[in-house]
């Protein structure tokens, strides 16, 4: 049964891939889980029922961070998801309790630092930064984007879950991708290598060296994050940048009000007619 199951991770992660819209990274994420999961577990089956004891998986990850714990229980049960919904199995994974996992704030890049970074860039590498700060693009849509979704001041993004946005362009960012497309000629990807797409991985990897030569680290996770919070910050509606974002729903969208509280607090300082007594 565990040869099957093998067969059906990969048959998992291709319905990741090419229905779902995942990156390759997380796709990744989901393998190393779930094969892990199957080599150490106990598969059987009862009545029809597919029994599948994890014990020994989390006997063997117990010393991981909770976080890790969390992401790889999560990969596997949806795994079982996919089992009972595009094969019509019968699935009990015994234990299946949930960590708890302390949601941490994300860390948003100064804005000082931003436009630091872009004053000593290349033109490639300035657009990879407008990219990821001016439009709040995940590392994988960016690589995915093509000159065919960039018309008339606004790009169309496929993001999680094959959703598609429309995203405004702003007029620096706009200017900056004219430039870059005129110089560089790419044919159907926005960042191509002679003709062939730039993977995420490189464009990560280009991104951390342009602010590692300022002494910063950024990721482009970061960036999105920056993008969320500045906008926020400056009095956008967090329904707007939800939107934007491409969230699913606002509750994903509010961890970022939390990091405006020190901003909120000095406002009302400033605003309430007690505080200035």
């Amino acid at each position: 049964m565990k040869k099957e199951f093998y067969r059906y991770c990969d048959e998992f992660l291709k319905y990741l891939l090419n229905i779902r819209g995942y990156s390759d990274e997380t796709a990744t994420t989901y393998s190393i889980a779930i094969k892990q999961m199957i080599e150490l577990s106990s598969i059987s089956e009862d009545s029809g029922t597919v029994m599948i004891e994890i014990t020994p998986l989390r006997v063997r990850i117990v010393k991981n961070s909770k976080k890790t714990i969390a992401k790889k229980l999560s990969a596997i049960r949806s795994f079982v998801k996919f089992l009972e919904n595009h094969k019509n199995m019968k699935i009990m994974l015994r234990p299946n309790e949930s960590i708890k996992v302390p949601q941490t704030l994300p860390k948003p890049v100064d804005e000082s630092y931003i436009h630091e970074a872009i004053n000593s860039a290349t033109l490639e590498e300035k657009t990879i930064i407008y990219c990821l700060y001016g439009l709040g693009l995940r590392i994988s849509e960016l690589s995915n984007m093509k000159i065919d979704n960039i018309n008339d001041g606004w790009v169309q993004v496929r993001g999680k879950g094959d959703k598609v946005r429309e995203l405004p362009i702003v007029p620096e960012l706009s200017s900056v991708i004219k430039e870059y497309i005129h110089l560089f000629q790419p044919s159907v990807y926005l960042f191509e290598s002679d003709k062939i797409q730039i993977g995420a991985s490189k464009l990560r990897y280009k991104l951390g060296k342009i602010f590692a030569q300022n002494g910063i680290k950024a990721t482009p996770h970061q960036l999105r994050h920056s993008f969320a919070t500045h906008l926020l910050n400056n009095g956008a509606r967090i329904s707007d940048v939800s939107e934007l974002l491409g969230h699913s729903t606002m509750a994903t969208t509010q961890i970022y009000t939390r990091l405006g509280s020190s901003k909120k607090l000095s406002e009302y300082m400033n605003a309430h007619p007690l505080a200035k007594k």
